[in-house]
């Protein structure tokens, strides 16, 4: 395949010089139905903070166009969320777990406030991962004007990024409308999240060369990310196991060891639950993929609502909580039954993660065997794509599986 000098090269090499820091990667023809994987040298952002003990972090914002068009991108957006988050919270930096943000934005829903672009941050960073299925499941499309370039420079100014050095900044935006259209010039939103150390991925939802000649290509080259095009409309391959059901019924059991305190703490157990029930009503692995997410600690954390969470993590003193802020099954216990019970219930939590994780990598082993025989191929939607880009990058930063 022959090399070419394409509008995006010479972008990045103006760049490069504005910037001072990062090289770019050539660019080249591709045929249908591949994903190009942009190099992903190490960002430093503008004014990294101090070197201190903490888990490493993994934000991705994740930018959705709801223009009328797009009910098959949301589609898929709520069917592998929880693939989604498997993926990344597999990854470590040397040898730690990672704690995992989510933000989702809307842009290009005529619905949406004209002055601001007609997008806007529906969740923002959160560590609530059942928040973002709940505002995803909450979605609706209509007609409307699709700004990437306001779209990602919003994101970058109104979301509250990591200045870490070693944390992993990105975000990936996913439309169908040329990425030039809007007031904001996507040239200058890329930079800006280049000066602060985010990758910035684009997925066209439509054909590649489309993608191309719509300068989402170009919008990737510029942020040192992925370019990716996939099938809207595309459902997920997936290959049923014999560990299936032993895994949702263990998700559901660990339901059962949430304790849920405080003025959120009601809502956010019945969260839980209609998440459960949205899971299983996609159809499909969503059930099963949200069952073995909810075991990963550094993915699904709920420190804020529940007690098992909040004790381990020091932001709750069993011995000085009201009785108001405590569940009922709590309020008449003695200090030392509170602090048994909550023992129990994180005792519990852990041998039922513990039975998860290995029926995990049983899970994997058979489909990966089922690939291996033909059975069925994985196809281009939203969060294999993203899983891709996310695996290259990842790898780049130095984090490992």
């Amino acid at each position: 395949m022959r090399a070419r000098t394409t509008p995006s090269q010479i972008l990045l090499a103006a760049s490069a010089v504005c910037l001072g820091a990062f090289a770019a990667a050539p660019s080249h023809a591709e045929p249908p139905g591949t994903v190009r994987q942009a190099l992903q040298p190490q960002p430093t952002p503008v004014q990294p903070g101090p070197s201190i003990a903490r888990r490493p972090l993994i934000q991705v914002a994740v930018l959705l166009d709801t223009s009328n068009s797009m009910d098959g991108l949301i589609a898929q957006a709520k069917a592998e969320l929880w693939r989604i988050v498997n993926e990344i919270a597999a990854y470590k930096k040397n040898g730690q777990e990672a704690d995992v943000q989510v933000a989702l934005v809307e842009y290009g829903k005529q619905s949406l406030p004209a002055g601001e672009g007609f997008m806007r941050v529906v969740v923002p960073f959160t560590a609530e991962l059942d928040r973002v299925s709940e505002a995803l499941f909450a979605l609706q499309t209509n007609g409307g004007d699709e700004y990437c370039g306001q779209a990602i420079d919003m994101a970058v100014d109104a979301l509250q990024w990591s200045r870490e050095s070693d944390d992993f900044r990105s975000i990936f935006i996913a439309g169908n409308e040329p990425f030039t259209q809007g007031r904001v010039d996507f040239r200058f939103a890329i930079g800006k999240a280049r000066k602060a150390g985010i990758a910035v991925n684009t997925i066209h939802c439509g054909g590649l060369d489309e993608g191309i000649r719509g300068a989402w290509r170009d919008g990737a080259d510029l942020g040192l990310g992925s370019f990716m095009a996939i099938q809207q409309n595309d459902q997920q391959v997936n290959i049923a196991t014999p560990y299936d059901s032993e895994i949702s019924q263990l998700g559901q059991q660990l339901n059962n060891t949430y304790i849920g305190y405080g003025h959120k703490g009601e809502s956010a157990k019945m969260r839980q639950a209609v998440q459960d029930s949205n899971a299983v009503a996609v159809g499909g692995s969503t059930a099963v993929e949200r069952s073995l997410a909810k075991s990963k600690a550094g993915a699904y954390k709920n420190e804020d609502w529940d007690l098992v969470d909040a004790k381990k993590k020091g932001k709750a003193d069993l011995m000085s909580m009201a009785p108001a802020a405590l569940p009922a099954e709590m309020r008449k216990m003695s200090e030392s039954e509170r602090e048994a019970f909550v023992e129990k219930k994180s005792k519990d939590r852990e041998e039922i993660q513990a039975k998860l994780t290995s029926l995990d990598a049983k899970r994997k082993k058979f489909i990966a065997d089922e690939l291996k025989k033909g059975t069925g191929k994985e196809k281009d939607t939203f969060d294999a794509a993203m899983r891709r880009a996310l695996k290259s990058q990842l790898e780049a930063r130095k984090f490992a599986q």
